[in-house]
């Protein structure tokens, strides 16, 4: 082996496009069970968990009755925006970059509190389907990807702090464009 051929060298090389742009296209799926879900969701669920669960304040019952189908699918197509920026991200990056990693970490993350809501409200919420059978293991199987190649981030507890508040303000940014995108085209 020659000098150069070592300096060049950054380590075992994984496939970016499986490792990142897979989050993409497992977010999709992720993401299409909660559009197709979370308006009949809404109608039908919130209704018995406001009665069983009286101390969650209003404001998050009538938010949550109040869902629109646009602007929730809205909302969804902004956070695809942001998802594949981060696989993006990474992919150019060979995974290394920490964006790409605080999103995967947080869609892990993220599928973890779409159970501990079915467990909650014991029953259906949307999302819950995928989170075990594809966010969770995606993202294990992308970490482990990430690890042996020697390029996965050691992980600290701010990193999972970080991890779900990149997920909470995501989709807080992407809630709230939404919501301004369907009240423009709906003012006179």
């Amino acid at each position: 082996m020659n000098a150069n051929a070592n300096a060049n060298d950054s380590g075992p090389s994984i496939s970016p496009s499986a490792v990142s742009l897979g989050l993409l296209a497992a977010w999709t799926v992720h993401d299409l069970e909660e559009v197709a879900t979370m308006a009949r969701w809404s109608r039908t669920r919130v209704p018995a968990l406001r009665e069983r669960h009286p101390g969650v304040p209003d404001r998050v019952w009538r938010s949550l009755e109040t869902v629109d189908g646009r602007e929730f699918a809205t909302a969804v197509a902004v956070m695809g925006l942001i998802v594949a920026a981060a696989s993006a991200d990474g992919y150019r990056t060979g995974g290394r970059s920490a964006f790409y990693q605080a999103s995967l970490n947080g869609f892990g993350l993220h599928g973890l509190v779409h159970v501990a809501q079915a467990a909650a409200t014991r029953g259906y919420t949307p999302g819950v389907v995928t989170s075990p059978l594809l966010v969770v293991p995606f993202t294990l199987w992308a970490r482990g990807r990430l690890r042996r190649a020697g390029v996965l981030r050691p992980t600290r507890a701010r990193d999972i702090v970080s991890g779900l508040a990149l997920a909470g303000a995501a989709t807080a940014v992407s809630h709230a464009v939404a919501r301004r995108i369907h009240r423009a085209a709906s003012a006179p």
